[in-house]
């Protein structure tokens, strides 16, 4: 037998889990059915939820032997959930999805096909539209996706997604990334491994709300740049040399004025306006390297990337494994 870990970050999803879980129950089913060979397990992350996110997971659990929870003691993001998710799944397969059902696990027979001969060692849904998004947020995305390739080695596929259907040996090399500021993006490339990209139309929330607004998304995309990019660096490093060109022409053009015309110097305004200018591309500057600062500041810490406060050990029973319908 082969099991297939199904993680499945939450944070505030109480509304959606149980159209979730009967969505995927029915999908694992059919799956079995096809595939004999495979087993599941469900491990759902629990980010800090402040709804009953908690609660449905443990109800889930006594109901289903093969749900399993991992509950954070605070809100630690994303990143740390499917991180915490990949150390804790068990399977010779690993799935990441989400559970607004955005990711459709109807997706899931068709992943597993690509990856179980060995062809590919990751399946991955990318979206070929936007639709449901605001055109801003829509062209800010593509943007980023065009700059991040332009200044970074490492090639991120637009439209791509964190749905991915994984082999063993690639969830032990992410693993192996143990950094605490994480963009899982950028990580899914940098590994490497044969990935085969699926399209798919965008799929509206199936229900409750998303948790990342316009200032979170760019937040997480100054994460990227800063994780696998060291252009900002070089930028504030033209910057200045660029500044001190200008400074240095425009110092031979007043003296030539004053020796050779007699011009004296003159213009406040013209010189308030200098002084502002280059104290803004200095602090710019700065604070390009306070980033990189604080990362390093971050790392060099070495906290954990997230604290566990429950598992489903705390609800599942021993007699509960033998029959996964059993309700309490």
């Amino acid at each position: 037998m082969k099991l297939v870990s199904i993680v499945v970050p939450c944070y505030n999803e109480e509304k959606v889990l149980p159209l979730f879980y009967a969505e995927i129950t029915k999908v694992m089913s059919q799956m079995q059915e096809k595939y004999p060979e495979l087993d599941f397990e469900l491990l759902f992350i629990n980010d800090g939820s402040k709804d009953g996110t908690l609660q449905e997971f443990r109800k889930m659990a006594t109901m289903d032997h093969r749900v399993r929870y991992v509950s954070f003691s605070r809100n630690f993001g994303k990143e740390a959930g499917m991180y915490a998710g990949l150390q804790h799944a068990k399977g010779d397969y690993v799935v990441i999805m989400d559970a607004d059902l955005q990711h459709p696990p109807a997706f899931l027979p068709q992943m597993y096909e690509y990856v179980k001969d060995g062809e590919y060692d990751c399946a991955t849904t990318r979206r070929v539209s936007r639709k449901g998004e605001s055109k801003i947020r829509s062209w800010f995305s593509r943007k980023f996706y065009k700059i991040m390739n332009h200044i970074s080695q490492t090639e991120i596929v637009d439209g791509a997604q964190d749905f991915r259907f994984m082999t063993r040996q690639m969830v032990n090399a992410i693993l192996e990334m143990k950094e605490y500021n994480r963009f899982s993006k950028g990580i899914f490339s940098w590994v490497g491994f044969r990935t085969r990209y699926i399209p798919y139309e965008n799929v509206e929330r199936a229900a409750g709300t998303t948790s990342w607004s316009f200032k979170s998304l760019f937040k997480y995309s100054l994460e990227g740049i800063f994780a696998f990019s060291t252009a900002p660096l070089a930028l504030a490093s033209l910057l200045g040399i660029v500044s001190c060109l200008l400074a240095f022409i425009m110092i031979l053009v007043v003296v030539i004025k004053y020796l050779a015309f007699g011009d004296p110097v003159q213009g406040y305004a013209t010189t308030i306006c200098v002084i502002l200018l280059m104290g803004g591309l200095q602090l710019f500057c700065t604070g390009i390297v306070g980033q990189y600062l604080s990362k390093t500041y971050l790392e060099t810490k070495n906290r954990p990337i997230y604290l566990v406060q429950e598992t489903e050990e705390a609800v599942q029973q021993p007699d509960s494994k033998a029959n996964p319908n059993k309700q309490n």
